[in-house]
């Protein structure tokens, strides 16, 4: 009998069948591997067995049982937990207060919460996944990667039946996914079940046991992983082959448009120096800390800096955000959840934010035919599917959202994009669309720094190459002759080398 059975699951929201007549199996000591392009349904189906969101039609068993899951604490009763891709901490509480939010041990004479107890299991949970957190510490000062784990930890210490798991290794290292994949195989062997939310297929071969494909919201297949390849799940998923996953445009590279000379911004970033030219993708590759985000910022006028910045050959200098994109230098977030995009509004409202004054007459009325009409371009030109221009953001794909992100910007006319992890957390499908979208921008003139952890994205889609370490450029390389190998070693490197343009 298996351990959970959802059958005929349906979930509709304003304008879209998020999930229409889906099923889904797990058994115990499972892993589940659950995929599909971004908007396939996969996140919706998971919230509804998580009791966030409730089933339009359907049914849900447990052990044989039906079962009524109306919300969280009816999920939590039932041995479910989740660890969300949006992280669900509170950025004001401690790390320990997180994981035991809600589920405080308290003296049981004095009644006050036994800190002690708390702190310790909290110790135990976080050594379990291989991570060192003082537990003391205050969320919002984590990085995303810390705060995934403690997330982790969070779903652990409720000792669930039923673990899911939505994209939990999109903002941790190598080792983090490795020990996280140590966990999930004692997990594993203590009969737990587990579903695996992931865009990286090489994952799910590594961890799952069997694979369910989801596409248009709809059940298209399972396969064993032990029976099938990376090429048939992504056909499963787009319902096509992809042929070349980094699609790559070669253009002559024009004139220097960015020269940066000696720039530091103290304890983040040494001694940078780099030019980038017209029509040019200039990849940023290092490990997690290595400073590629913080220059990424410093470039947006995010950071108090000194040294050298010209653009078209004039010197600039960026005191703040509005002064880079006047300039003509933009920022898209690695975060656009938290940092780059309003959730709750919509296409329209997020897309025009940045150049709401082009809009705006006399008496600050908003001239809205004329806006509509230009996102409406946008929406066409980027190819964003939603039903409408005043649907609200968070209803639309990773992939999608990305794509509102790079119109907000596009709209500033700008001749620097600055484009910080791009693909993170949206399926192989969204990404070949977004790597053609560079293309466009390279040809179209614009110069593009782009920042990744994907090291066969920096190696697929980039002109040149240059690698990080501790705040410094450790290395700096052509495409024809960059390989994993070399980035690896120069991102680990404190040592120099000739850092000449090519």
């Amino acid at each position: 009998m298996p351990l959970l059975e959802m059958t005929g699951i349906c979930k509709n929201f304003p304008g879209v069948k998020a999930l229409d007549d889906v099923c889904l199996t797990l058994d115990s000591g499972e892993v589940l591997a659950l995929l599909g392009e971004n908007g396939a349904g996969k996140s919706t189906l998971m919230k509804i067995l998580s009791g966030v969101y409730t089933m339009d039609k359907g049914q849900i068993k447990i052990d044989g049982d039906v079962v009524d899951i109306r919300n969280v604490w009816d999920a939590m009763k039932l041995g479910i937990g989740i660890i969300h891709q949006e992280l669900n901490l509170i950025p004001d509480l401690t790390v320990y207060e997180n994981i035991f939010l809600g589920r405080e041990k308290r003296n049981p004479i004095t009644k006050r919460i036994d800190k002690a107890y708390l702190k310790q299991e909290s110790n135990k949970l976080l050594n379990r996944l291989g991570v060192h957190i003082d537990v003391e510490r205050i969320v919002k000062t984590l990085s995303v990667a810390e705060q995934q784990m403690v997330e982790i930890a969070k779903v652990l210490s409720m000792d669930c039946r039923i673990i899911i798991m939505d994209e939990p290794t999109d903002a941790l290292t190598t080792d983090e996914v490795q020990n996280l994949f140590k966990v999930v195989r004692a997990l594993k062997s203590e009969g737990k079940g587990i579903i695996l939310i992931s865009h990286k297929i090489e994952e799910i071969m590594e961890i799952a046991d069997r694979v369910e494909v989801l596409r248009d919201g709809k059940y298209i297949g399972t396969r064993v992983v032990s029976e099938t390849n990376a090429d048939e799940l992504i056909k499963m998923m787009v319902g096509r082959e992809l042929k070349d996953k980094f699609p790559k445009v070669k253009i002559p590279a024009g004139e220097v448009v960015l020269e940066v000379r000696n720039l530091n911004v103290p304890g983040m970033l040494h001694d940078i120096s780099f030019e980038l030219r017209k029509g040019e993708v200039l990849g940023i590759a290092g490990l997690v800390g290595a400073g590629r985000t913080e220059l990424g910022k410093a470039l947006f006028g995010f950071y108090r800096y000194s040294g050298e910045i010209f653009l078209d050959g004039q010197k600039i200098k960026l005191t703040t955000t509005s002064a880079a994109i006047e300039a003509g230098i933009v920022y898209l977030t690695e975060d656009r959840k938290e940092e780059g995009l309003f959730l709750d509004k919509t296409v329209s409202y997020n897309m025009t934010l940045a150049t709401l004054k082009a809009f705006t007459g006399l008496f600050g009325k908003v001239d809205a035919p004329r806006e509509a009409q230009i996102v409406n371009d946008y929406v066409r030109r980027l190819r964003i599917k939603t039903p409408s221009i005043y649907q609200s953001v968070e209803n639309l794909s990773g992939g999608n959202q990305q794509k509102v992100l790079v119109g907000k910007w596009l709209m500033t006319r700008p001749k620097v994009m600055i484009l910080d992890e791009p693909t993170r957390g949206i399926d192989v499908g969204a990404k070949v669309e977004i790597y053609n979208l560079i293309n466009e921008l390279k040809e179209s003139g614009i110069a593009i720094i782009m920042i990744s952890s994907e090291l066969p994205e920096i190696l697929g889609i980039t002109d040149r190459i240059l690698v990080m370490h501790e705040g410094r450029i450790t290395g700096h390389l052509a495409d024809f002759e960059a390989t994993q190998e070399k980035i690896m070693r120069y991102a680990i490197s404190a040592g120099g080398m000739d850092l000449g343009t090519k």
